[in-house]
């Protein structure tokens, strides 16, 4: 059976889980994970993406993240292989490093946020790298001990929890605390992790008791939230698919998306190739990112060659792009008939 797309789009929650192949360790030492938690933070910092939670396990992590500019996945190619080369390099190692095939988990705000939150930051515990909550609070590979102020990373949104439960910060670690506590003898929780439809509802007991009540629930493998969010994720899904559809079915390319922009930037389209900072070609350039990557599907990698730039520089170009698109209410599609 075909394995499913990831669903993503900007301002979307994950649940990130990476495991290392045949669940191989992938970080042996103290190197290992400063090094992983440096990547993870430039990766983090420089695509504007959010992290609320995460935690190192020998064989494998778990991220909190919401999506910025930059889809998710290029944030974790990015991540995973730069690290397992790294790795391979300290250990003398070949091959594969990580399973072929991360777990992203598309989230429901609420109820889940702080659940996540939760699950994640515990993880260390059930693990048994650590004795107690004491211990985990120190902890400095889980981002429970930021949350608590024993430690910093710079690319953690700390206030983002911290706020949901005092707006002072001594009073909401606290209360932080407590919640973490409490959910201590809850276990592992694979609702949280599990199978969509079991997932979402929150284990086999409620599927089994709203099938008694003959009512039933969508569910998805790739989506944690109730039936409602899981249908309401799925049809802008299949929206964004059947759009990108019909712009291939177009034969609309990259050169397509530029001839446009110089349309509505009166530029010849000449010059959205060349290289420099004047304010015009910048706004050009940025549009030609938003709209390649957005609504054509095109990598940021392979759009990064064909402008001669990074592929943080194409991130930061569709940010703005957006936000032109948006104030000028521009569209790609104007002129074509889709």
């Amino acid at each position: 059976m075909p394995r499913q797309s990831r669903i993503d789009a900007p301002g979307a929650l994950h649940h990130i889980i990476a495991r290392g192949i045949g669940r191989r360790k992938i970080f042996d030492n103290d190197r290992d994970r400063d090094d992983f938690l440096e990547r993870l933070g430039t990766a983090i910092t420089e695509t504007r993406t959010a992290c609320f939670a995460w935690a190192l396990i020998p064989n494998h992590f778990h991220l909190l993240v919401r999506t910025g500019q930059t889809p998710v996945a290029t944030v974790m190619r990015r991540l995973l292989t730069g690290y397992a080369i790294g790795y391979n390099r300290r250990h003398r190692r070949w091959g594969h490093l990580f399973q072929n095939r991360y777990k992203s988990i598309l989230c429901q705000q609420e109820p889940y946020f702080l659940e996540l939150v939760r699950y994640i930051h515990l993880n260390p515990l059930r693990a048994g790298l650590v004795k107690d909550l004491g211990g985990l609070d120190k902890y400095r590979y889980a981002g429970h001990s930021a949350l608590m102020g024993n430690s910093g990373n710079g690319f953690q949104d700390i206030d983002s929890v911290l706020k949901r439960f005092d707006r002072q910060a001594g009073t909401a670690r606290k209360r932080y605390r407590s919640f973490v506590q409490t959910g201590i003898e809850m276990g592992r929780r694979p609702e949280l992790t599990g199978g969509g439809l079991i997932r979402s509802m929150g284990g086999w007991a409620s599927v089994k008791a709203l099938r008694r009540a003959k009512a039933y629930m969508k569910g998805d493998e790739r989506i944690l939230g109730d039936g409602d969010f899981v249908n309401e994720v799925l049809a802008q899904a299949q929206e964004d698919y059947e759009q990108r559809y019909r712009l291939a079915s177009m034969g609309l390319t990259v050169d397509d998306v530029a001839l446009r922009v110089a349309q509505l930037m009166q530029m010849p389209v000449e010059q959205i190739w060349l290289p420099g900072k004047r304010r015009g070609l910048v706004q050009a350039r940025s549009l030609l990112c938003f709209w390649s990557v957005r609504e054509l599907g095109v990598s940021l990698t392979a759009l990064a060659k064909k402008l001669g730039i990074s592929c943080t520089a194409v991130s930061q170009s569709m940010i703005r792009g957006e936000q032109i698109a948006r104030q000028n209410n521009y569209r790609l599609t104007h002129n074509f008939k889709c």
